[in-house]
Parts: structure tokens; C-alpha cells; sequence
């Protein structure tokens, strides 16, 4: 692979990685969750609340704001592997998640609902390369992505 357009957090060793743009946060919850219909949520609005973890350390401190800003850390959820796993934990009302604004949630399953997060950072969408990459193809798609980057 040459390039990838990912979302961070990941391994960034021995790459170059450009933010191409930032994406708002929002919590995904069953249609019947105490949440649901509200304008925005905040980090005290899920403190009891359980939430899928994964193996990755880094993925479980971005996606499950843990630990909280008050040093507390997030409760425990279910593990997952596949994202589909996770939507469909959160369907069965099993657990609540942090996911990227433009998911596309709503074509796995169409009964979550999404909720506007308020005070977190958003989700970095990147461009990630080789850094010891000579190829000028790949140069030129970096040079490229750049250039929309400024234009959207």
C-alpha cells in the first residue's frame, strides 16, 4: 500500500501523515436510550455509561475518552473487533459509543441514533504515507491532498 486515508489514532512510526481534516464526535445510542433526541452530550452525560473497548490502548483512550478529564476512568463495556459488532451492541442497547460524525452508521443498521458531542476533540482524518517514500506518484497524491485540504 502506498497511501491510506484513515482516521488516527494508529501507529504513526515511519510514516508521513497529513491531517486532510477534522471531524466532529458524536455518541451513538439505541432509539429508546435516555439520550436519545437530545441537541448535544457531554463527557458527564455518559459517566455510568458502558462503552466497547478494544485492544489497542490508544483506540480505547480517543474513542472512549479514557481517562475522563476529571482523571476517572470510562466504564467498562464489551470487546470488540469489527465495527459491526459494535452497532450491533449498541442496537441491542447493550452499550453506548463514540464515533466519527460521517460514519455512516445509518447504512449498517438504520435503528441507532447519533447525538452531537460537545467538548471533545473531533477525529483527525489523515493521509498516511510512507515517510521514506521516493515514489512521485505518491508525492504528488500528498502534494494533491494538500491542496484540497485547503480548499474544503
Amino acid at each position: 500500500m502506498d497511501a491510506a486515508v484513515a482516521r488516527l489514532p494508529f501507529p504513526t512510526d515511519q510514516l508521513h501523515v497529513s491531517v486532510l481534516y477534522d471531524e466532529p464526535r458524536v455518541l451513538l445510542v439505541p432509539l429508546d436510550h435516555r439520550l436519545a433526541g437530545k441537541d448535544s452530550v457531554t463527557v458527564d452525560d455518559i459517566a455510568d455509561e458502558p462503552l466497547p473497548r478494544a485492544s489497542d490502548p490508544a483506540w480505547n483512550a480517543f474513542w472512549r475518552i479514557d481517562p475522563r478529564p476529571d482523571g476517572s476512568r470510562a466504564p467498562g463495556g464489551p470487546l470488540i473487533d469489527a465495527v459491526e459488532d459494535k452497532i450491533e451492541l449498541i442496537a441491542a442497547g447493550q452499550a453506548v459509543a463514540i464515533i466519527p460524525a460521517g460514519s455512516g452508521v445509518s447504512g449498517i443498521r438504520p435503528d441507532p441514533t447519533t447525538i452531537p458531542f460537545e467538548g471533545v476533540e473531533p477525529s483527525h482524518v489523515v493521509l498516511a504515507t510512507r515517510a521514506d517514500d521516493r515514489n512521485p506518484l505518491v508525492k504528488a497524491f500528498r502534494t494533491y491532498a494538500q491542496a484540497l485540504r485547503r480548499h474544503l
